[in-house]
């Protein structure tokens, strides 16, 4: 019971520090700038890990390489805690398991991101935070569009893209399970 307590905290605290890690850089791939709070949240909870890394892992192609690698040893140190909570921490498993981690976060993450879009269209296209969760998904969307037409004016390229991400995670899933 108390090591399922303290795997839940350790997930917890990883999966928020770690994805706020993971939109950070992607923020950077996409070029968006978040609006004034959730920027702020997310740099204040992050900077104290990313500014540090900068120094020995600076910004090449102009991407934030300090964050992703940050999200990377972040989950590194939560599977390393939740292995050694049930008493089987082997370096393999702990790569592995690190690996599996890692895609989950960036598929399920993107995931979010489509479902938080699809319902900003539905319920208020026009909300303070919907152009960023929009200029967020664009870059996965818009190949998309120019093969899925839309149907009676519903665009059906969200649904075709989680289904490709569902389908993603499914194969990486498998390619990493095979590993072990």
């Amino acid at each position: 019971m108390l090591n399922s307590i303290l795997t839940l905290i350790v997930d917890t605290v990883a999966a928020v520090l770690g994805g706020m890690l993971l939109l950070r850089f992607w923020m950077q791939v996409v070029r968006v700038r978040p609006p004034a709070a959730l920027g702020q949240f997310t740099f204040q909870l992050t900077d104290w890990l990313v500014r540090p890394m900068r120094r020995v892992l600076p910004g090449v192609g102009g991407y934030d390489w300090a964050s992703l690698i940050a999200a990377l040893v972040v989950i590194v140190i939560a599977v390393a805690i939740n292995l050694a909570v049930v008493s089987s921490f082997h370096p393999k498993p702990l790569v592995l398991m690190s690996l599996m981690r890692f895609f989950e976060w960036v598929f399920y993450g993107f995931m979010g991101l489509l479902l938080i879009e699809v319902i900003f269209s539905w319920v208020n296209p026009h909300a303070p935070l919907a152009p960023f969760i929009r200029a967020l998904n664009d870059p996965l969307l818009r190949p998309l569009r120019r093969v899925v037409p839309l149907i009676g004016n519903i665009d059906l390229s969200p649904l075709v893209l989680f289904i490709l991400l569902r389908i993603g995670l499914m194969l990486v899933t498998q390619m990493v399970m095979s590993l072990a």
